[in-house]
């Protein structure tokens, strides 16, 4: 696990950006894992700029969500369908039909997140996981006491996700209470897994998976295990981490042929 402390969200957007384009660049079928929230955001934004600049291609690449609420209807502007769609897709030249998210509104639920698994695998599986983690330490929607070795499967949100949640909604009420998530187990088999934190409210968060035990209680935690994930994080967000003055020693000597 590497651990990079960056002044704030546009050197975190550049700095995951330059990953991804430099994937994008060496193998142009590239699979991405597209998360959503507000910690990609800046990512989204900066891809979207190089694309429109001419210099980015996304014409062969396939992009996977991480998750899906349960129950909403086709289009609703909160289904992360469209919230990958307005923030990422549909402003590059991705193909629609490359595009994927677990089928929330499935009749058989059990039978939808195998054929998502199924749907990774065929094209190779995630070249590069983008990850939010929540307050609580989630990833995905795969909350506290989730299985370390799961997979897509259902999931019930804590109320504490629906409350962080309910902000883009009119109100909580809105908000599911089940969701479709990829699984631990589904997020470590991507090769490269990028994890951007930022704010104080998500210190605590990035202390324990970063600095404390591998426990079901923090989902997040299962990262220590990655062979390749790289964790960007602001001030505040790094502002618990005892061994932070380290992790800036670490990035500001790296060798540059390491790459991110």
């Amino acid at each position: 696990m590497e651990v990079v402390i960056l002044p704030g969200t546009k050197q975190i957007g550049a700095l995951a950006a330059d990953a991804i384009e430099s994937l994008v660049r060496r193998k142009p079928n590239a699979v991405l894992g597209l998360a959503t929230g507000s910690s990609p955001l800046p990512i989204y934004d900066e891809l979207a700029s190089r694309y429109e600049a001419g210099g980015l291609d996304f014409s062969q690449a396939h992009g996977f969500a991480l998750d899906e609420y349960v129950g909403l209807e086709a289009g609703h502007p909160e289904s992360y369908r469209e919230v990958i769609r307005r923030e990422f897709t549909n402003r590059v030249n991705i193909k629609p039909d490359n595009v994927h998210g677990p089928d929330g509104a499935a009749e058989d639920l059990e039978a939808a997140c195998q054929a998502y698994e199924d749907a990774i695998k065929a094209v190779g599986g995630v070249d590069l996981q983008i990850l939010g983690v929540g307050t609580d330490g989630h990833i995905g929607f795969n909350e506290p006491g989730s299985s370390l070795a799961s997979r897509t499967r259902i999931k019930t949100l804590i109320e504490q996700t629906r409350k962080d949640n309910a902000r883009f909604f009119d109100s909580i009420d809105d908000v599911p209470h089940h969701v479709v998530t990829q699984g631990l187990g589904t997020i470590m088999d991507a090769r490269h897994v990028v994890l951007v934190a930022t704010g104080a409210q998500k210190a605590q968060a990035v202390r324990d998976f970063v600095e404390g035990p591998v426990a079901a209680i923090c989902a997040a935690s299962i990262l220590q295990m990655h062979p390749h994930a790289t964790i960007l994080v602001d001030e505040a967000a790094a502002s618990s981490l005892k061994l932070a003055d380290y992790y800036r020693h670490t990035y500001d000597n790296k060798p540059e042929w390491q790459g991110l």
